[in-house]
Order: C-alpha cells, then sequence, then structure tokens
C-alpha cells in the first residue's frame, strides 16, 4: 500500500520561520534611532549602513523595524543607502514638529509666523520647481537665501498686478494685518535691515527666510555650499522625501492654512511659468548629481 509520503503531490513542507530574538528587536530600535538623527547618513556609519541592508534583505527584519516606527509615531518614507531611515512624524507623535509651533518659536509676532510660512513654502517651491524634479531620486535643488526672498518678491509682484486688474482693495486697515493678503505683508516688510552693530534684523524678510532655511539645516533637510547670496544650500534625499510626503499631507495643509498660497495644481510653483521674464537674480538654479 502506498503510504501519503509516498504521493507523488506531496511536497515538502516549508521550513517554520525564524523566530525573532530580543536581540533582533533591539537592531530594529537602533535602526530607527538612527533614522531619527537627521544628519547621519548610512555612508557615515558602518553599523546604519549594515542595518539598512539588512531591512532591505530580511522581510521580517524590515516589518520588525517598521512596527517599531509606527509604535513610536513614525512613518517610514524610505530605506535606502541614499537617506538611510527616512522617517516622518505622525500628527499625534511626540517627535512631530508643527508649523506652528516652529513658527511660535521663531518669531512672537504672528504676521511674523505668517511669513515664516511663506518662506517654507517658497524654499520648497524652488527647490523643486517642477513634479517630475519630486519623483526624480536623483535630483538635487540649489537654493540661496537671498534668491528665495527674490523669488516671493516676484510672486507678490504678480498678485498686486492681479490685484489691481481685479480692482481689490489694496490698502487694508493697517491696524488688521490678519486681512491682508500674503504679498502684501512680505512686500511691506523690509528685506534686509540693520541693527546698530550691523546685523541683519531677524524681523527682516531675508532674516526670516535665514531662519527658516537653519531650521531646514539642523533638520537634515538642507546642506550649506556656500556663503554666496546670503548662503546657498543644496538639497538632501531626505528632504525630497519630506516635501513628496507634505505635498498631500496634514503637515502642508497647516501651512495652507495659513492663507499664504491657494492650493494649486501641483506643479510645485508659486507662480505660473512665465518665459517672458528673466529668472530671479541669485535664485540659484536646481541641478542633478553626477
Amino acid at each position: 500500500m502506498t503510504t501519503h509520503h509516498d504521493a507523488p503531490w506531496a511536497t515538502e513542507a516549508e521550513p517554520a520561520p525564524v523566530a525573532l530574538t530580543p536581540a533582533d528587536v533591539a537592531d530594529a530600535a537602533r535602526l530607527v534611532s538612527f533614522g531619527l538623527q537627521a544628519k547621519l547618513l548610512p555612508a557615515r556609519d558602518a553599523e546604519y549602513a549594515e542595518l539598512v541592508r539588512r531591512h532591505r534583505e530580511d522581510p521580517a527584519f524590515a516589518r520588525l523595524a517598521d512596527a517599531v516606527a509606527t509604535g513610536m509615531g513614525l512613518v517610514v518614507l524610505e530605506v535606502s543607502p541614499r537617506a538611510g531611515m527616512a522617517v516622518a512624524a505622525a500628527e499625534d507623535s511626540v517627535f512631530a514638529v508643527r508649523m506652528g509651533d516652529y513658527s511660535r518659536r521663531a518669531a512672537s509676532e504672528s504676521t511674523d509666523r505668517f511669513l515664516h510660512g511663506l518662506a517654507h513654502l517658497a524654499v520648497a517651491a524652488m527647490a523643486f520647481p517642477r513634479p517630475e524634479d519630486l519623483a526624480d531620486d536623483g535630483y538635487l535643488g540649489r537654493i540661496t537665501v537671498n534668491g528665495v526672498d527674490a523669488f516671493v518678491r516676484q510672486a507678490c509682484r504678480r498678485l498686486e498686478e492681479q490685484a489691481d486688474a481685479a480692482g481689490d482693495n489694496t490698502d487694508p486697515q493697517s491696524d488688521a494685518p490678519g486681512l491682508e493678503a500674503a504679498w502684501r505683508v512680505w512686500a511691506r516688510r523690509t528685506a534686509t535691515g540693520a541693527t546698530k552693530d550691523a546685523r541683519r534684523l531677524s524681523g527682516s524678510t531675508i532674516g526670516i527666510t535665514g531662519k527658516a532655511v537653519l531650521f531646514l539645516v539642523d533638520s537634515g533637510f538642507l546642506q550649506k555650499t556656500a556663503d554666496d547670496a546670503g548662503g546657498t544650500y543644496r538639497t538632501t534625499a531626505r528632504y525630497q522625501l519630506q516635501v513628496r510626503d507634505l505635498a498631500a499631507g496634514a503637515a502642508m495643509g497647516e501651512l495652507l492654512d495659513l492663507g499664504v498660497v491657494a492650493v494649486s495644481d501641483g506643479s510645485a510653483t508659486l507662480l505660473p511659468a512665465d518665459h517672458s521674464e528673466e529668472l530671479v537674480a541669485d535664485a540659484g538654479l536646481p541641478f542633478h548629481s553626477l
């Protein structure tokens, strides 16, 4: 009599999955901790690079690390040699830094907080001016502090022209800055100004842009490359991933709720393309990595 094991359709039992150990949990948590160090990249740390490799090659470990991140209120955007473990904080995460929290730390006046939101939107728009730039992993953007201010002022001029053409009130109540359109607030603020010892005023538009850029540097989103034009910076893989995520996320919603710009079609610009004008001086042009 033929036994069941001799049947031609019988197959070998799949090996049982290897049980994860406390050491594996520790490694997963270690990987998440690396991801929270915004400026650290796998290329600069052998242990980090090994954990990234394991995440990419070991599905069980990847699920464990992702679960650890989720439990900490983090969203894993990407795990790769170029970006490391790039994470974004969920809205209710202890690691979340909301735009309002940042702007309250950066400025005491509500109008200044309004301008900080505009500065961040302008940096993102200049860093990734086209949708395909966000989709291209090899793309690097470059911005300058002076260029961002010049870019916004150019937008202000365009919006002022549109308001004049539409017959909108261009002289709102001086005691109600919250009713002013974004371009009116930015355009009326001095670009630089100076303190008694010739330092740039922190409340000037270039001063506000500089603070916004330094916040992005501290967050691992930008890297300084030169002192030209108020400071020249290039984007990081982490920033590209963040802008991709924020483009349709709650954090970008918080920025848009400031009333700085209307929700656009996703073209990543504050203004429609206009090839009749020259590029803004000192704006800085994007480039691709070699």
